[in-house]
């Protein structure tokens, strides 16, 4: 594992001044109040943010982000020379929360065999690491609350890392699911993690010997692996389904083949992110097939009534997720304030 030293920081825009101040706490902007820096802890967020709270945190930042009122600009990365993993930059600002802020985040997928998280990160003075996975799940399971047929009760997770574990939480949450069909690449995680989880749910889970057998018929997919190359086709895909698309952000790996894509209605998190981040979207419009006027809306816009979601109970919908950093700054936030108000 390599050794991650992280610095983090609030700064405040006086408008007066027209500067920029930075400091090693919380300056809350347009005002006089400097908090005093905390370190919030892994442990600490997720008694502090759960699923079900953190759901509706990020329905109330799409609402934000749909009307103007965040600046999200593109993440930055900055790749190692022999490409084993990458650090990552992601800032934000949130208008109507006064707040601004940054994701540091490092991505080592090597990491998973030593047994430490392949993501590890700081938001703002918090752990990145469990606010990205508690708010990546929670995101999906907003899309699949919006997108997804009320009835829908058979789950398919492709992967069996922390963010399988976090969908299934999170998407339980807001559909009755019945069963659950899991596929990895590595049997024996997918074990581990059906052992780890069993207790917790009276859902039965089944372990598939193949990606296939698991989609078939299922009415909700979450794809939340690490792979390169697409691990859903198009033709195992029934009409009605809909997928969370989760495990890619770089313009050359995808999750989803170009025939899943071509059949689907597309809906993402933020357009910017999707035209230029997510080779599920990227490469079909690479070859032709697809361009920019085929994305349906993002969520957002759904949430707000700007655009239609699902309006067929045929139509297979697919949530494009790439993970933005007004995401976190919202819970971290939300966090911050629940500490405050409860003085914990």
């Amino acid at each position: 594992m390599r050794p991650v030293i992280y610095f983090s920081f609030f700064s405040e825009y006086n408008q007066l001044s027209q500067k920029f101040y930075l400091y090693k706490g919380l300056l809350l902007l347009n005002t006089k109040t400097f908090m005093e820096p905390l370190f919030i802890s892994k442990e600490k967020i997720s008694s502090l943010l759960t699923m079900n709270e953190c759901i509706l945190v990020m329905e109330k930042m799409f609402r934000s982000l749909a009307n103007a009122e965040c600046i999200q600009p593109l993440r930055s990365m900055m790749w190692l020379p022999d490409k084993t993993g990458l650090l990552g930059m992601m800032p934000g600002y949130a208008e109507n929360l006064g707040v601004m802020g940054i994701k540091v985040i490092s991505v080592f997928h090597a990491n998973r065999d030593a047994g430490y998280p392949s993501h590890q990160g700081v938001v703002i003075l918090f752990d990145a690491a469990e606010i990205t996975a508690i708010r990546t799940a929670a995101v999906s399971a907003l899309a699949t609350r919006l997108l997804s047929r009320e009835n829908s009760e058979l789950l398919a997770i492709i992967g069996s890392g922390e963010q399988a574990e976090r969908h299934i939480e999170a998407i339980s949450l807001v559909r009755k699911i019945k069963h659950i069909n899991l596929w990895s690449r590595d049997e024996k995680n997918a074990t581990t993690l059906v052992k780890k989880i069993a207790g917790q749910y009276s859902i039965p889970i089944s372990i598939k010997k193949n990606a296939r057998e698991s989609v078939e018929n299922a009415d909700i997919i979450c794809t939340v692996t690490s792979s390169k190359q697409p691990v859903v086709m198009g033709d195992w895909i029934s009409n009605g389904t809909h997928i969370n698309a989760v495990g890619s952000s770089t313009a050359a790996a995808r999750e989803l083949d170009t025939a899943v894509i071509v059949k689907s209605k597309l809906f993402t998190d933020c357009y910017e992110s999707l035209f230029n981040e997510a080779g599920d979207f990227l490469i079909p419009k690479k070859e032709g097939v697809i361009s920019d006027s085929d994305v349906k809306a993002d969520l957002g816009e759904v949430i707000k009534g700007i655009k239609k979601g699902r309006e067929k109970k045929e139509d297979i919908t697919v949530f494009k997720s790439l993970g933005i950093a007004a995401e976190d700054i919202f819970s971290a936030w939300y966090i911050y304030q629940k500490i405050n108000k409860h003085k914990l």
